[in-house]
């Protein structure tokens, strides 16, 4: 019984050993196949020696002896966090911002810097405090696109030599005091009552001015009417009397002549006249005495 059990280890050690064996084996070849995504690039040591970059796609290298890293080529974020900054001004202000980049030499950026991210995060704070630090808080609150680009240009060229580049950096907050926030916003206030106050004005005065304009032009209208009524009464008064002269003129001078003779002779009974004159009925004589007279054409 004993000497079949011994036999029976004795055929299962070569059986496990060789189990082993294989199970090594698929374990290295696992080992051995890497994938790298399309936005990653990898780094391959040898013996903890940088050896090559691969790019993305299914990549081997030799377990124990190499080692892959990963590299994300991606643009990234960094939350810059808030930080209390002295304005030219000794206005304390807390600032904070993000920062944008994007890793361009994947070899650089591990090697050439222990944290890259913290790198960039102390020096995006120690800029922010070098630029925000040279402006007053009016320019601070109004210039932010001028201290993004003061940063991109600091941080892009710092970290250059870090394999990344900044693409751009936000400057999301820049928080006065809260006594200072309340001064500026009753200033606020008060400049929009009077940029109110002043677009009323505005508006009275050109409403003024367009009444006075509408007077103008009422009064010019009411005074070229009249003179056009004046016209044309001037001109009806110079036909009439034009009229009177052309048609009127010779009965106006008898008409004359009549109230003269009626004048001078109101008082008289008698009156010597033509005979062929036509006057006496004008004088209302027609039932008198007439008398004729003699005239040197008539004969004794």
């Amino acid at each position: 019984m004993i000497v079949n059990v011994a036999l029976s280890f004795q055929g299962f050690e070569p059986a496990m050993a060789a189990l082993v064996v294989v199970l090594g084996i698929v374990a290295l070849g696992a080992a051995s196949i890497k994938t790298v995504s399309q936005y990653e690039r990898g780094l391959v040591e040898s013996w903890g020696a940088y050896s090559k970059t691969v790019d993305p796609g299914l990549q081997f290298i030799v377990p124990v002896m190499q080692h892959m890293f990963r590299v994300n080529m991606r643009e990234q974020v960094i939350d810059v966090p808030p930080q209390e900054i002295i304005t030219e001004d000794n206005v304390v202000v807390n600032v904070d911002a993000v920062v944008y980049y994007q890793i361009m030499d994947p070899r650089r950026a591990i090697y050439e810097i222990e944290d890259f991210e913290l790198a960039i995060v102390k020096l995006a704070q120690t800029t922010l405090r070098n630029v925000v630090g040279e402006m007053t808080l009016d320019t601070c609150l109004t210039s932010r696109e001028k201290i993004n680009n003061d940063l991109r240009q600091v941080l892009d060229e710092a970290t250059d030599k870090w394999g990344t580049k900044v693409n751009r950096i936000e400057v999301q907050r820049i928080d006065p005091p809260a006594d200072i926030q309340v001064a500026m916003h009753k200033q606020k206030t008060a400049e929009q009552e009077r940029r109110q106050a002043r677009l009323q004005a505005t508006g009275r005065k050109e409403a003024a001015e367009q009444d006075k304009e509408s007077t103008i032009l009422r009064a010019e209208g009411q005074a070229q009417s009249i003179l056009e009524v004046a016209k044309a009464e001037a001109e009806a008064i110079k036909l009439v009397s034009e009229a009177a002269n052309q048609y009127f003129k010779e009965n106006a001078q008898i008409n004359k002549k009549l109230d003269i003779i009626r004048d001078t002779f109101t008082q008289n009974t008698k009156i010597i006249v033509p005979s062929n004159s036509d006057v006496l009925n004008i004088l209302g004589l027609e039932g008198g005495t007439v008398l004729p007279v003699a005239t040197k054409g008539d004969k004794k």
